[in-house]
């Protein structure tokens, strides 16, 4: 696949199962870099700053990296190595997003971006920013906007392409997360508060989702409604839908999704019924917690896509202006929702 490369400075060698750097030569003979490191190019790519103590990415020009085709090529390149929670290369997937939100305007929604957590015992972090609501009374009604960033890391060997690179899983749906973001952070036009989450060790078990969801309780913080995205680097054919929604018949969102968008965006898919997709991402720890209207929407419908946890899902099999239209038909039903006077969408009965 086409890399991203990265200008990289070298303080240290990245340890094989974490951030943090190992001893610094502190010589004028500047330590090799990690074997994997590549080569340098341009000044607008990252760098690892040597000057901290973990691996710090600096993106000197990160208004240049806001587009859905750089996006989706930063987070699935080779150098992030499949993105596995706990390892480096999520560390710098979880630096982009934190270093997108803050251009954004978005805030972080705790003390800090991250949401600390245990997978499998790693060390774990959701990315979690707010684009808080602007009417004094519909502010504290909260929507959630997610996706996963994780991915699984190694897939089975085609060749001597070991990386799993998550193009469509899911740094689709991380892209979409974040363009969604980038432009409710600019428009300010939601009178409710809208969370933008993005989860690690999905691809675990759903511990990320799992956690922030929990930690969200014990705050006393019930959610209007959770809107999780997933996998929608690939149109879906024959349709008259752009995507399909987990758990279609268990609240009236698919339908009021659609009369506020004007158009017919989310519809039926049903293997998403028979494979009961509806608890198999990170919409679902949000209904077990709170009972509220929580689904994901997806293109890939098990006929579209080859690479599912596959060597080849990689960002130039992704049909970008596909991706930059479902983006789009998505704001105008996310902020009609954020802006009904009355909470609309409920659990069918």
């Amino acid at each position: 696949m086409k890399k991203i490369v990265f200008y990289i400075l070298i303080g240290g060698i990245v340890a094989s199962c974490g951030s943090t750097l190992q001893s610094v030569n502190t010589s004028n003979v500047p330590p090799p870099p990690p074997p994997s490191a590549p080569s340098v190019e341009a000044s607008d790519t990252p760098k690892l700053d040597p000057t901290k103590d973990q691996v710090t990415m600096v993106f000197p020009n990160i208004k240049k990296m806001t587009s859905v085709k750089k996006t989706i090529e930063f987070l699935a390149a080779d150098e992030l190595q499949g993105r596995d929670t706990g390892s480096p290369g999520i560390e710098i997937a979880a630096q982009f997003i934190e270093a997108r939100f803050k251009n954004a305007g978005v805030t972080p929604y705790f003390s800090a971006y991250r949401d600390n957590f245990k997978a499998k015992e790693k060390d774990a972090f959701n990315i979690v920013g707010v684009v808080k609501g602007n009417d004094p009374v519909l502010k504290n009604e909260i929507i959630i906007i997610g996706a996963h960033y994780d991915h699984i890391g190694k897939g089975k060997p085609v060749g001597d392409d070991t990386i799993a690179n998550g193009a469509n899983d899911n740094a689709a749906g991380t892209s979409a997360v974040l363009a969604l973001a980038d432009h409710f952070a600019k428009a300010k036009s939601n009178k409710r508060t809208i969370i933008f989450t993005l989860y690690s060790a999905e691809e675990k078990g759903l511990f990320g989702s799992k956690h922030l969801a929990k930690r969200l309780t014990k705050d006393n913080i019930t959610p209007y409604v959770m809107f999780n995205i997933e996998m929608i680097g690939v149109p879906m054919k024959g349709k008259d839908h752009l995507v399909y929604i987990s758990g279609y018949d268990l609240s009236n969102m698919p339908a009021k999704f659609n009369e506020y968008a004007g158009e017919n965006v989310i519809g039926f898919l049903p293997k998403a019924k028979e494979f009961n997709l509806f608890r198999r991402s990170d919409n679902y720890p949000f209904y077990q917690e709170f009972g509220i209207p929580a689904h994901t929407i997806s293109s890939f419908d098990f006929t579209n896509f080859d690479h599912y946890h596959g060597v080849g899902d990689e960002a130039d099999k992704m049909d970008i202006p596909f991706m930059e239209k479902t983006i789009q038909m998505l704001i105008p039903g996310l902020e009609r929702m954020a802006n009904t006077p009355t909470q609309e969408i409920k659990m069918n009965e």
